[in-house]
């Protein structure tokens, strides 16, 4: 399947700094994703994003929501639209006349599959919670106690072991790390520290 967006620039600057209400996001997602397990991880990668804008980049609320906004949505049109995968979500904000950024880190979060580059820090991040937030929920779940008493150790014996979640890229992973000049240990001990909020309501 080819997923090449065949551009780079998404959105217009002269819409910096729009975003969707939270009841128009959450009615974008309720409508696009049907898939409540697919819903789930979008729901957990825009907690890990807001925490880390939050927690690590110091941003404020109006900003928090921005990077929350891109993890809530990177994935809306993969459920249903799984060959304009990436495409239709960008042409809907697009109309909408939201944030290029926004837009942009939809675009870049996953370039070998989307010929995006990651730019922006959120770019960045959404790169790269997306695929280890997925490992390790898969790696939860197998667990009586589910994310209680995880570790890192353990999340990485998971990683190496390339049967388990065997869709989750480990290639991207790294790559996503080297961009982001996060260590992985970092980010499995910041995803374990939030991600289990996240429960679907």
């Amino acid at each position: 399947m080819n997923l090449q967006l065949h551009r780079t620039v998404f959105g217009k600057e002269e819409h910096k700094g729009n975003v969707l209400s939270r009841a128009e996001a959450q009615g974008l997602l309720d409508e696009w994703v049907l898939n409540e397990r697919l819903k789930l991880h979008m729901l957990q990668v825009a907690r890990l994003m807001q925490a880390w804008a939050s927690e690590k980049e110091c941003l404020s609320e109006q900003d928090q929501w921005r990077w929350e906004m891109a993890g809530l949505l990177h994935d809306a049109d993969w459920d249903q639209w799984p060959d304009q995968h990436c495409k239709k979500i960008i042409e809907e904000l697009e109309q909408r006349n939201i944030d290029p950024e926004i837009i942009h880190a939809i675009a870049s979060h996953g370039h070998l599959h989307f010929g995006v580059v990651p730019q922006s820090k959120m770019d960045k991040m959404l790169y790269t919670f997306d695929e280890l937030s997925g490992l390790i929920h898969a790696y939860s779940l197998m667990r009586p106690q589910g994310y209680e008493g995880m570790d890192i150790k353990g999340v990485k014996k998971r990683l190496k072991e390339k049967t388990f979640a065997a869709g989750v890229n480990r290639d991207e992973i790294a790559d996503a790390c080297l961009r982001a000049e996060v260590l992985l240990e970092d980010l499995i001990q910041f995803i374990i520290d939030h991600q289990p909020q996240v429960v679907l309501q």
